[in-house]
């Protein structure tokens, strides 16, 4: 074959690449305005079991079309707490969804993300719980906003490393918000998530199991270009690792955190060990 040959067969694959990705983005837009949509003129007018069905109907639906099937691993005893103060190790805006799938929550999350296109207007209409950084007044109105909503019966989410980390590490926990699970008498439920490759993308990325080198989301990343990135980088198994229950009674906030930060850094560890074997 002549090298024009192989220029015109490279140049055709690369733009059906790049059609069948500008088709994903589309899908994924109208998947954003439908639940823009919901939010708007359902919301106002069912019930929390009825928003919870949907969102987690919803996160279904938009990590498929992500690409990324979710496989939820309880190790706990037992059942869930009916509600519970939730903390995961953070890697990517994912998370969030991921999470839902389980269980639809209020998640806490950084004021930046209120700013993102479409996805920033549609967590907030979602319940999302946003605190500016370093606000110390906004961490003590966020606090007292997350004990009435514990106390209420809900499930809150946040992430305690406060930013987003590379796959297999994990940051330091912040302990503030764990003080309201103290004062509202609920336990602490850890989660692990880790975002892995599966076939075909095999021959691409090592063998499955291995991390999805396309979820990373850290730096100056914005979430056009994760979103980009994860269209790109093929299918993805996101892995919910359900950890035993925390108990918070006659326990203090930094304990919580250090127990949660210790319980999750475990589970990630066995985990590399199992994909390094």
């Amino acid at each position: 074959m002549s090298h024009s040959s192989e220029d015109r067969l490279e140049r055709f694959a690369s733009g059906g690449a790049a059609c069948m990705t500008a088709f994903k983005l589309l899908r994924i837009v109208l998947q954003l305005l439908e639940g823009l949509l919901t939010c708007a003129l359902v919301f106002p007018f069912v019930g929390e079991a009825v928003r919870a069905r949907l969102i987690r109907r919803w996160s279904i639906k938009l990590l498929r079309l992500c690409q990324v099937e979710v496989v939820v691993i309880d190790k706990a005893a037992g059942t869930s707490p009916a509600h519970a103060l939730i903390v995961a190790n953070h890697i990517s805006w994912l998370d969030i969804f991921v999470i839902n799938v389980w269980h639809p929550c209020r998640f806490v999350a950084k004021a930046d993300i209120r700013a993102w296109p479409l996805l920033g207007w549609l967590c907030d209409k979602a319940g999302t719980i946003f605190i500016e950084r370093g606000s110390l007044r906004a961490v003590r109105r966020i606090y007292e906003g997350l004990v009435h909503r514990l106390h209420a019966g809900e499930r809150v989410a946040f992430f305690p490393e406060g930013t987003t980390s590379t796959q297999g590490t994990l940051l330091p926990f912040h302990s503030n918000l764990f003080e309201s699970a103290v004062e509202a008498g609920v336990a602490v439920q850890p989660f692990a998530v880790r975002y892995l490759c599966v076939e075909p993308d095999i021959g691409r990325f090592g063998k499955t199991g291995r991390f999805h080198p396309s979820v990373t989301f850290i730096g100056d990343m914005t979430f056009v270009e994760s979103l980009m990135a994860i269209l790109k980088g093929g299918k993805i198994r996101a892995e919910l690792v359900r950890l035993p229950p925390i108990a918070t009674v006659g326990g203090h906030r930094r304990e919580l955190a250090q127990a949660a930060h210790a319980a999750i850094a475990a589970e990630l560890a066995a985990a590399g060990e199992r994909r390094a074997a």
